[in-house]
């Protein structure tokens, strides 16, 4: 079964330029859940995704993968 991607966390993070450590050290985390997310392993809470779009400066619905067109 394939892997179900929800995030574009890691995509953005590589068009800024940063790194998933740059991105923990900034919202005060741990590394070893950032990087979950960037693997789709595991998904930030709406709160944090909020978070996450305000420190890349981003519009947070680039941070979710679309379901439709």
């Amino acid at each position: 079964m394939e892997k179900q991607i929800y995030n574009r966390i890691k995509a953005v993070l590589a068009e800024k330029g940063k790194t998933n450590n740059w991105l923990a050290d900034q919202l005060e985390m741990n590394r070893t859940t950032v990087s979950k997310w960037c693997r789709n392993e595991m998904q930030p809470r709406v709160e944090t995704l909020f978070q996450i779009a305000k420190v890349l400066d981003v519009n947070v619905r680039i941070l979710l993968v679309a379901t439709k067109d």
